[in-house]
């Protein structure tokens, strides 16, 4: 499902969606409406605009925290005209999200990659939004990653939990879990909430790809 203001830009997500092969069961304008639909449609993934009526500031932020907490299954797409990193760090730090900028669109295959992504449980963020949320970290921070751990952080970056990172290398979730510590060990993050830690490890592992 939807939800932008702008209607051009609705009806054209729309279009660019269900030319992908898949269905829109709703395209709203509006932070109230948009709960609404996905209380009553529960989609694979929620394509949102940062900002939407009335007040244009953060009702897009705020509406996806909403359905992350009522609807966790919800895979949740920001999409933002500008850098507006303020508000989504809780929210990266879980699977199924992503916040793109809307100059991504134009894209057409990359964007319905990520969207179908998000909608598995991955994660997908614009560059410039990862520069924006993690701008300290040097650009050699992940030098002292052996190949191995560069691998789990690469998996770790597409939203895969430690049993499926293990099933994808073959290796056991005892082995994984050794390599996501040293991993965060390595990169001197913060002691602290274990989620947000291993986002902050994705983030610096994305903006390395940027």
């Amino acid at each position: 499902m939807i939800a932008e203001d702008q209607a051009l830009l609705r009806e054209g997500l729309a279009r660019l969606f269900e030319s992908g092969g898949h269905e829109v069961v709703a395209s709203v304008d509006d932070g109230d409406r948009l709960r609404a639909a996905v209380s009553e449609h529960r989609p694979d993934l929620a394509v949102v605009d940062v900002r939407m009526p009335p007040g244009f500031s953060d009702e897009g932020i705020r509406a996806a925290r909403w359905i992350r907490d009522a609807h966790p299954e919800v895979g949740v797409l920001m999409l933002s005209q500008h850098v507006e990193s303020a508000g989504a760090v809780g929210l990266v730090s879980q699977g199924g999200f992503g916040y793109l900028l809307k100059d991504r669109v134009l894209a057409v295959s990359d964007f319905l990659d990520a969207a179908e992504r998000i909608a598995r449980g991955g994660s997908a963020l614009d560059p410039k939004v990862v520069a924006s949320l993690i701008g300290g970290y040097p650009q050699d921070e992940l030098a002292a990653l052996t190949e191995r751990e560069r691998e789990v952080l690469s998996l770790m970056a597409e939203g895969l939990t430690n049993n499926a990172i293990a099933e994808r290398l073959f290796l056991t979730e005892r082995t994984v879990e050794g390599h996501v510590r040293s991993v965060l060990m390595k990169l001197d993050l913060p002691a602290g909430d274990g989620a947000h830690r291993r986002v902050l490890a994705v983030v610096a592992y994305l903006r390395s790809m940027s």
